[in-house]
């Protein structure tokens, strides 16, 4: 199939490019753009997710495109995701017993040819990272099936690996050992649907908080038999017998979520698509929190919510993007010592890049004396700018982003920047710039769960508008980058530092 194919386009490159030796540079990564987004056995089925259990020698990123545009920006939006989308969480999380920062990510093989779903860790007293261990082959490449991660009570790591919609299944595996990554066992799961129990095996945009003493909460999508995206949650004491899922939201054509957890506590953010405008249009935001393992949801004013909500206007919106005839981007969330949540996200006129729907504002909500206020921290040239917001101290605001232009400007990502405010997110000034001069757009930063000093924030890179290797990078407090190696046999691995 793939010599088929690259006999084809040579001919083709030919006739009709100019620069054949830069287009043949690519061309082996450029094969799997036409390909379907999961890999078929012969009889068409589609294949099942290939166990691996091996060591990554190295980090490689996922190189991933949506929708192509037909314009100078080629697609809706394209890049090193590794750590995409921002619906999925956490890709990392500090293990305070073994001072290690455990993450996972969307890697590939030499050729971008597939998805592996891999899982290290930092080692925050020796500075050093575990060499990956593949767990599984996803069989596409398609980075909405990008892998998140928790870790239980007794200290085993679980990786969940996610599907895009219903054509490929979920999978979920558990560390055989606490705080160790040599090792993962698969978990055949089940969830009770309709009083029955059935195979817990697909689900997608998983958003999972390991409560002490409860179990799982995770908040994820199904799709129902026309595409919609119904958002909802699932609760389990032992990760292997999951409960019956429960809707939060079904508002016309569905919605995408993010949330947070601190203390037991979940909030989460969700922005709607409006009837007949596709899901390219997503508008609106709304926010919902629960204290009580998701047994009740209240607004921000404790009014206990009415699930599942149907409607735009509702108890829970925050703000009304829709009659303003703008789309929301949801980014990240998070919660101050008190609770309180903070949601980022990014405002704009329209879903096609470039700057006629520009300026794209990063915006964060907090909730006032009077009710929800926003601030702009910055903007930026793409809707899928995505950065994290950190609370730092009491009236002191971070965000880590790529919202500085960089090198295909228009397209996802850019360079990345730190913004800070000390009092209360009203008012934002650029703190500091992490990466300069870079070849490839810097994207999708992504905050641990419980960051720490040393690794703080991971993300990728990756090239906007043709495929592209893909490095993965991770900073610290500060805001010093290191790279992380993408070859490498050894069992610990030694980071580069960015100048």
């Amino acid at each position: 199939m793939i010599t088929s194919y690259t006999a084809r386009n040579m001919t083709a490159a030919e006739n009709a490019r100019p620069h054949l030796k830069q287009y043949l540079t690519f061309l082996t990564f450029l094969t799997f753009l036409t390909a379907p987004a999961t890999a078929q056995n012969t009889d068409g089925n589609f294949a099942e997710a290939q166990m691996v259990m091996k060591k990554a020698n190295g980090f490689r990123g996922i190189w991933y495109m949506n929708q192509p545009s037909n314009d100078e920006y080629v697609y809706k939006y394209s890049g090193g995701l590794a750590v995409y989308p921002a619906n999925h969480r956490p890709f990392a999380i500090y293990a305070r017993q073994v001072d290690k920062t455990f993450f996972c990510f969307g890697g590939t093989d030499s050729t971008n040819s597939t998805l592996m779903h891999n899982v290290s860790y930092f080692d925050h007293r020796t500075g050093k990272v575990a060499n990956p261990l593949t767990i599984l082959d996803k069989k596409t490449t398609d980075a909405h099936d990008n892998p998140v991660i928790s870790i239980d009570d007794r200290g085993h790591i679980w990786i969940f690996s996610t599907s895009h919609g219903i054509s490929r299944p979920s999978y979920i595996h558990k560390s055989k050992k606490p705080f160790d990554i040599s090792a993962f066992e698969r978990v055949h799961a089940t969830e009770t649907v309709n009083g029955e129990t059935r195979p817990f095996d697909n689900f997608s945009y998983f958003q999972v908080y390991h409560v002490k003493g409860k179990g799982f909460i995770a908040l994820f999508t199904k799709y129902n038999k026309s595409g919609q995206r119904v958002i909802g949650y699932n609760t389990t004491r032992d990760g292997v017998r999951w409960n019956e899922w429960k809707v939060l939201a079904h508002i016309e054509e569905g919605h995408y979520q993010i949330s947070t957890e601190r203390n037991g506590k979940i909030g989460v953010a969700f922005d709607y698509h409006p009837k007949g405008k596709g899901l390219n249009y997503r508008t609106n935001l709304h926010y919902l929190e629960t204290s009580d393992f998701g047994k009740t949801w209240q607004n921000i004013n404790g009014e206990t919510a009415q699930l599942p909500l149907t409607s735009p206007q509702n108890a829970a919106t925050v703000h009304d993007y829709a009659s303003e005839k703008r789309n929301c981007y949801l980014l990240d969330i998070t919660f101050d010592p008190q609770t309180k949540p903070a949601i980022l996200v990014i405002a704009s006129k329209g879903y096609e890049a470039g700057p006629a729907n520009g300026p794209r504002e990063w915006t964060l909500y907090r909730p006032g004396k009077q009710g929800w206020e926003h601030h702009v921290v910055t903007t930026s040239d793409n809707n899928y700018d995505m950065g994290s917001v950190y609370h730092i101290s009491k009236d002191s605001w971070r965000v880590v982003g790529p919202a500085v232009d960089g090198p295909q400007a228009y397209n996802p990502g850019g360079e990345v920047a730190m913004w800070r405010s000390d009092d209360g997110g009203k008012q934002w000034a650029l703190e500091r710039q992490l990466t300069r001069n870079s070849p490839m757009n810097h994207s999708y930063v992504r905050k641990p769960l419980h960051a720490q000093d040393g690794f703080y924030a991971i993300w990728a890179d990756g090239h906007g508008r043709k495929p592209s290797e893909s490095f993965i990078y991770f900073s610290n407090t500060n805001g010093d980058v290191y790279r992380l190696p993408r070859h490498g046999h050894a069992a610990m691995l030694t980071p580069i530092p960015v100048k």
